[in-house]
């Protein structure tokens, strides 16, 4: 599982936006900024889009005032899926980036990844919400509920970094 002070991995994910797919190296990507990633199981999926992403989009001013310089979400999906999603949910009107894990490559190297193939869920993120400053974690929080969003919902995110900044 996840550690603060973790170095995020040197590993290739797609860099989803409404014009183009690019492929990039998330630490490199990461380095000298910090950035708010939002993990979850898959686009589309009702808990994602019907209560993760709204959170996520409603906090954003919030944590930009924080000094978060960038608001990822991360899923187990491919680059088109995770287009039509950007572009039926508005995400990328939202400046929102997302980050395709496409082969759980990242997910499969932080420990956070799950199956249910009666689902057809195969190496899919855990859902969470990570802090990272200059490619190093800083804030960790998996969620604890299935079909809710208690603990990895960009507020809760916002409370533990306003608790570690009293």
């Amino acid at each position: 599982m996840v550690k603060i002070g973790q170095f995020i991995p040197d590993v290739e994910v797609l860099w989803v936006t409404e014009s183009k797919v690019d492929t990039i190296n998330l630490s490199q990507k990461l380095a000298g900024r910090k950035v708010a990633i939002f993990g979850m199981p898959g686009a589309f999926t009702d808990t994602c889009s019907e209560l993760h992403l709204p959170n996520i989009l409603v906090n954003k001013n919030d944590l930009l005032t924080m000094g978060v310089e960038e608001i990822c979400i991360l899923t187990v999906n491919d680059a088109f899926v995770l287009g039509a999603w950007g572009r039926s949910k508005g995400i990328f009107k939202e400046e929102v980036a997302i980050i395709g894990d496409s082969a759980s490559e990242f997910t499969k190297s932080m420990c956070l990844n799950f199956t249910v193939p009666a689902i057809g869920f195969y190496e899919r993120s855990m859902r969470y919400a990570m802090l990272t400053e200059d490619g190093i974690v800083k804030h960790f929080l998996i969620e604890k509920t299935q079909s809710k969003i208690t603990t990895s919902g960009a507020d809760a995110l916002i409370e533990a970094i306003s608790k570690s900044s009293t």
